[in-house]
């Protein structure tokens, strides 16, 4: 979404594809592109996971799971997510209908 409100409000700027860039220093649009978007979205999860771990009494004993589509991408360029779990939601939902339905 981020990406899709730049495009959209500047007229000179186009999508890039969601990878790491070569460096964090954009030598030119596209690389300085995905180095906000993606370095700034891993940097937002990483400071969010650091600042819940902060709050929590036992932070060492957090299990930090990743969510959704692009969840899998981040998880490998980051240690602030344990373990990816494509379908949590639907797992979820799986396990709640089988509760109320039993047998």
């Amino acid at each position: 979404m981020a990406q899709d409100a730049l495009v959209s409000n500047a007229a000179r700027l186009y999508k890039v594809d969601l990878v790491p860039p070569p460096s964090v220093i954009g030598r030119n649009t596209t690389h300085a592109m995905q180095s906000g978007l993606f370095l700034g979205y891993l940097s937002m999860i990483e400071g969010m996971v650091a600042r819940i771990k902060a709050e929590l009494p036992h932070a060492e004993a957090v299990t930090v799971i990743g969510t959704g589509g692009l969840a899998p991408l981040f998880s490998a360029h980051t240690s602030a997510i344990d373990q990816v779990l494509d379908a949590l939601t639907l797992d979820g939902l799986r396990l709640i209908w089988h509760l109320n339905h039993p047998g």
